[in-house]
């Protein structure tokens, strides 16, 4: 699909959203949908758990601490935000920045994949526990982070990776060790693809 039907397509899902009143009580006390970021040709896409409060304002999702370390990843494998799409589960910030309750997440999954069918990456990187919950629902992130796994949904065969959300490896050093030696293995995988 040519880029700008893509575009197209991606601002439909928007309104479609907003029409439909996904999730009116987010909806009502957020600020705006937070639908995602990047390059709609982009080979990876990224996918967090909600908006926090920066990115409810700015509508644009990893631009907190969080973001500025996933930059740092990006950077470290040679690539840039504007090569990879960035996304989260859930499209509005839930208040206080709780966790999205498994009802606000079923209710935005169906958007999520469309997202993926618009786009068409060949790796799907979740980050955090919530988004890997969804496309692999038996995995502890601590068995299985840095690792493809080849999963369908409807017709799309997708190579889901997980790693431990950037927001984790800020309060463990340990962890972000991890993150980034899991996430330089990444480019290898998609040239594979």
């Amino acid at each position: 699909m040519p880029h700008h039907e893509k575009a197209h397509a991606m601002r439909a899902l928007e309104e479609e959203i907003i029409a439909k009143n996904i999730t009116p009580e987010l909806a009502e006390q957020a600020i705006q949908l937070v639908i995602g970021d990047g390059n709609l040709n982009a080979d990876i896409v990224f996918i967090g758990e909600a908006p926090g409060k920066q990115e409810d304002e700015q509508g644009v999702p990893f631009i907190g601490a969080a973001g500025k370390f996933l930059n740092v990843m990006l950077e470290e494998a040679g690539m840039l935000r504007s090569d990879v799409y960035i996304t989260n589960i859930v499209k509005y910030r839930p208040p206080k920045n709780r966790d999205p309750s498994t009802a606000e997440k079923e209710a935005f999954w169906p958007y999520l994949l469309k997202q993926l069918e618009i786009i068409q990456p060949k790796v799907v990187v979740t980050l955090g526990r919530h988004s890997m919950g969804y496309f692999l629902p038996n995995a502890a992130i601590g068995e299985v982070h840095g690792q493809p796994h080849e999963v369908t949904f409807g017709n799309q065969q997708l190579t889901v990776i997980p790693l431990y959300h950037p927001a984790a490896a800020l309060y463990n050093g340990s962890l972000r060790q991890t993150l980034i030696d899991d996430f330089l293995a990444v480019p290898e995988l998609i040239q594979k693809r």
